[in-house]
């Protein structure tokens, strides 16, 4: 019979064997794990590819390129975090594409600059097989099938429409299916998050009756509402008066980072009661208000944002190309799996990031068109802006000329000049301008 002695020295040797099988076993489960979640972030993102809800690629074009698309190869293109291989290693399968000009061309030529920028976004979308330009939710879902990537355009900033809803219709007529109602100034009927520029100021005033009536002939027309860069008293407003569910393209919560284009979440309560989306911004200062960030702090935003509305109300709009700085590991659109990765491993449900994915967006397209074809019945609106609120000298008031202000055909430029303010922008200064302040 074996000593006491000897059970318990065979005993603490099975002990400690047991031991170094389980932590090499423990090893390698970690070891599958760190695979498993890679392998699921694959399957899961070419099941439910990204719908990017913001994206300034043709900004860089008109700065790098000025639009020549005959110039560049959009499958590569340096000094850019935007091209056709880098959206499809990301699995990004649908792009909202920014339509865009600065501030200062508010009360010069806002629109036919944006025309320009419509035109370079419909060219690129129609001239690379790669890409598919859609105007529906049901084109959106079709694209899909046939391994496309959409393109949908959407205007950043209620200036380029001019105060006038007859422009706003022809930019549907183009495309256009998203619009943001200001960017970084106000214009003369909403109210911007920015205090950058000191225009168009109101008091107690922040959505006016034109920006109203702006509100409801998106709904009509059936174009996505966006608050992102307007102010939080604009975005209310439009919440209690939209009849269709609006979304914030690219912002981040404001209580992780204080940033004011970020959405408190007294107003992510009234976007959740909209039916609304926030598709998370991944610019470096609206994720830690700092020069500098990581996937892990992208990630808070997401965890904060699902713990206030769910994750049923969540998208992303990564901002690329519109910001200089993004966080360590998502540089470009080719890092997306990476953050979805990264919430995986935080144990966001497969079925929660299908939503965050693409099937919200998808969800909020079909309802701002079942909004539309309720609406179908409503004539365009003929509201129109007082002039006292536009209060720009480059807007033509429809009179008879004065004999005192008639010129001959063939003036000279020069001469000419004396009789109005320029009401052109200037593009090689407002590009400096746009590096060294980014748009964000």
């Amino acid at each position: 019979m074996p000593s006491v002695k000897t059970v318990r020295s065979a005993s603490s040797s099975l002990w400690m064997s047991s031991l170094r099988h389980l932590v090499v076993l423990s090893s390698l489960c970690l070891l599958i794990t760190g695979y498993s979640e890679r392998d699921r972030t694959r399957e899961l993102m070419s099941k439910y590819p990204v719908v990017d809800g913001h994206n300034d690629l043709a900004l860089q074009l008109r700065i790098l390129h000025n639009n020549q698309l005959s110039q560049i190869d959009l499958h590569n293109i340096s000094n850019v975090a935007t091209d056709i291989n880098r959206l499809q290693a990301g699995h990004v399968q649908a792009q909202m594409f920014s339509v865009y000009v600065l501030c200062g061309a508010q009360e010069k030529d806002a629109v036919r600059l944006t025309l320009e920028q419509i035109d370079v976004v419909r060219r690129m979308c129609t001239e690379y097989r790669d890409f598919e330009l859609v105007t529906s939710a049901k084109e959106l879902n079709i694209s899909e099938i046939r391994h496309k990537i959409a393109c949908l355009i959407s205007i950043e900033g209620g200036h380029s429409i001019d105060s006038s809803l007859p422009a706003l219709r022809m930019f549907y007529q183009l495309g256009v299916r998203s619009m943001a109602l200001t960017h970084n100034c106000n214009t003369p009927w909403a109210e911007s998050s920015s205090k950058l520029y000191n225009v168009y100021q109101r008091q107690n005033n922040s959505l006016t009756h034109f920006g109203k009536a702006v509100v409801e002939e998106m709904n009509r027309l059936g174009m996505i509402v966006d608050l992102s860069h307007s102010s939080w008293d604009t975005a209310w407003a439009v919440l209690n008066h939209s009849k269709a569910p609006v979304i914030f393209s690219h912002s981040s919560s404001y209580s992780i980072c204080s940033h004011s284009r970020n959405v408190p979440d007294w107003l992510l309560n009234e976007l959740k009661r909209n039916r609304g989306l926030i598709m998370v911004n991944l610019h470096n200062n609206f994720i830690s208000c700092k020069d500098k960030a990581n996937i892990s702090n992208v990630a808070d935003h997401f965890d904060h944002i699902k713990k206030v509305i769910g994750a049923e109300s969540i998208g992303i709009g990564g901002d690329f190309d519109g910001a200089l700085s993004f966080p360590q590991g998502l540089e470009d659109v080719s890092k997306y799996p990476a953050l979805i990765q990264e919430l995986l491993h935080r144990n966001w449900t497969e079925n929660e990031l299908a939503d965050v994915l693409r099937r919200n967006f998808l969800r909020v397209f079909e309802e701002v068109e079942r909004v539309r074809d309720v609406l179908h019945s409503n004539h365009p609106s003929e509201v129109q802006i007082p002039v006292e609120e536009v209060q720009n000298p480059c807007r033509l008031v429809l009179r008879p000329p004065s004999k005192r202000k008639e010129r001959p055909f063939n003036q000279s430029p020069s001469s000419r000049a004396q009789f109005g303010p320029p009401c052109l922008l200037i593009w090689p200064m407002v590009l400096l301008l746009s590096i060294i302040f980014s748009i964000e």
